[in-house]
């Protein structure tokens, strides 16, 4: 699982919600970048240019995955 993320002038980064208030989420990467460039395409285009970045995409860990990782 994906999720989105921002980053705000203050420097603090915080997830991309929707709608209906629930924390944006994609079974894959490419679906969280794609939606990603639909929602913020000058700040995307930007940091193909230099602009410091202030959008990106994170794994989220599931309980199992996590347990998995460790061993």
């Amino acid at each position: 699982m994906f999720k989105i993320e921002m980053q705000e002038e203050n420097g603090l980064w915080h997830d991309v919600r929707g709608a209906d208030g629930e924390i944006l989420k994609f079974n894959d990467e490419d679906a969280a970048r794609a939606k990603l460039t639909e929602l913020y395409p000058v700040l995307v285009k930007m940091e193909q240019y230099a602009a410091p970045k202030r959008t990106r995409v994170i794994r989220i860990w599931s309980d199992k995955e996590d347990a998995d990782w460790n061993t």
